[in-house]
């Protein structure tokens, strides 16, 4: 999959006809495999980020469009709802997913986590970055039950970007929830893949 760093934001031009994308899916989506790998982490049982790049929402739209078959019309509504996921520079984007198979448990553990979006962190040479949830809609319902799906935004300070970028740096993902209380070690590649982002 042709990388595309610099891009932040996708465009009309940038999707293909239908018929052109189901010639390419598959290899496509072996290509995102790849870029996928080190663009993901398990924080705890149950929780992992997936960190979203120009290149994930390429796919993702396509598939969307594929999948639904919304046509023209369905266009606009896909760039608008996935290209605030594209990484504008100065920030780390992720989508995170709580998966638990048994659905009784999921409903438990979702039940218990209202509000986890909101404490959400990445930690790296004494810098502490607070997660932002996206405000598309509330990931956490009037009932404190937590979307088991969530996006959120690191936004970097210049010298914060410097210091991630380090080659070797200890980057730590945790969610403090009491409910849910995990921390990850980044490993080396999935920093290293994530200064991609910066700028």
């Amino acid at each position: 999959m042709t990388t595309a760093p610099d891009r932040t934001e996708l465009s009309r031009a940038d999707i293909l006809p239908m018929d052109d994308y189901a010639r390419i899916r598959a290899a496509k989506r072996r290509e995102l495999v790849a870029v996928k790998k080190n663009r993901r982490v398990a924080v705890g049982p149950s929780a992992t980020f997936h960190f979203e790049s120009y290149e994930t929402m390429w796919f993702q739209i396509h598939e969307m469009l594929f999948i639904e078959k919304g046509g023209e019309e369905q266009v606009a509504d896909e760039l608008r709802a996935y290209n605030p996921l594209i990484p504008k520079g100065g920030e780390l984007v992720a989508t995170l997913m709580f998966e638990i198979d048994d659905s009784i448990r999921r409903k438990d553990l979702l039940d218990r986590i209202g509000g986890v979006e909101n404490t959400i962190t990445l930690e790296f040479a004494g810098e502490t970055v607070v997660a932002v949830p996206e405000r598309d809609v509330e990931r956490t319902s009037d009932e404190g039950k937590a979307s088991s799906v969530q996006f959120i935004h690191f936004a970097l300070t210049a010298g914060q970007i410097v210091k991630f970028r380090e080659p070797g740096t200890r980057a730590i993902l945790g969610v403090g929830h009491d409910q849910y209380a995990h921390m990850a070690v980044l490993p080396e590649a999935i920093r290293a893949e994530l200064t991609r982002d910066l700028r």
